[in-house]
């Protein structure tokens, strides 16, 4: 039975549930629950601190999980990332005093707080730059203020709680986080399952299918517009004059193509989402 380390809160959280429910995995139904079986499918969730997963999977005791690429670095894990899940993205910056720091070089020997030291650490270190690293929980934007340190690692999305506490954002990207799938050392024959499951799930969000009718002196100019994912699936109609056409098409393109494909003259153009795939 294949072990899967699920988080049990945080922004990781709830995605990786819904996720994991679209795959046809059935998950727990009480959040103070910590062990939920699933015989029908032949594994188990452990639903755990999003900052532990990655120990427990590179020790071995569990066979994959969902973390964010963050959480792995900065844990030191030998466990290996499978595949990006495309949630829960975020970047890491440096930011400090803008009278005091313009580049990284700025940062030697100076205190810089983090909460991931060990992903901090590794990237000064790739860098030839020694701090003194002051780790911390949270609100690291207040270290500045405190004199706790000289600069912050932290994630930015806006850059705002940072403004908003006299830092600014200088030096190059630390890392560019997002969820990601996990595993041990040891396959397990299980793990190819999941991973395609998951990335059904991320196809079906990722794209819609539409249909449209078309004159079939049309089809050629229609489906270079829209030409799917292999080819476009065409069927007769009663008028032998149009056909029916049928595609897989980037979600996000959906209403551009939708425009092309009416100027072209498609008509009866229809839009639908899909629950599962497989590519």
């Amino acid at each position: 039975m294949l072990r899967i380390a699920v988080p049990n809160k945080g922004s990781l959280s709830d995605t990786a549930a819904q996720m994991l429910f679209e795959a046809g995995y059935t998950g727990r139904r009480d959040p103070r629950d910590l062990h939920t079986p699933d015989p029908r499918n032949d594994v188990e969730f452990f639903y755990l601190r999003p900052r532990d997963i990655a120990t427990y999977v590179g020790s071995g005791a569990l066979d994959v999980g969902i973390t964010g690429r963050d959480l792995l670095l900065d844990s030191g894990s030998p466990a290996t990332e499978v595949a990006e899940l495309n949630f829960a993205d975020s970047t890491f910056r440096f930011a400090g005093p803008s009278d005091r720091f313009s580049e990284l070089s700025d940062l030697a020997g100076v205190r810089v707080a983090t909460s991931y030291p060990g992903l901090v650490g590794d990237f000064l270190r790739e860098k030839g730059i020694e701090v003194e690293l002051v780790k911390l929980d949270g609100a690291v934007e207040s270290a500045v203020r405190l004199g706790v340190a000289d600069a912050v690692a932290d994630v930015v999305s806006t850059g705002a709680t940072l403004r908003a506490a006299g830092l600014s954002i200088f030096g190059p990207v630390i890392l560019q986080s997002t969820a990601v799938l996990i595993r041990s050392a040891e396959e397990k024959p299980g793990v190819a399952t999941l991973l395609r499951r998951l990335q059904g799930v991320l196809v079906a969000r990722q794209y819609v299918i539409m249909d449209y009718d078309i004159r079939v002196s049309l089809l050629e100019q229609a489906t270079r517009v829209a030409p799917g994912i292999e080819s476009p699936t065409v069927s007769p109609l009663h008028d032998p004059e149009w056909a029916a056409v049928r595609v897989m098409i980037p979600r996000a393109e959906t209403n551009h193509m939708m425009d092309a494909l009416y100027e072209i003259g498609a008509r009866a153009i229809l839009v639908s989402s899909i629950h599962a795939a497989r590519l």
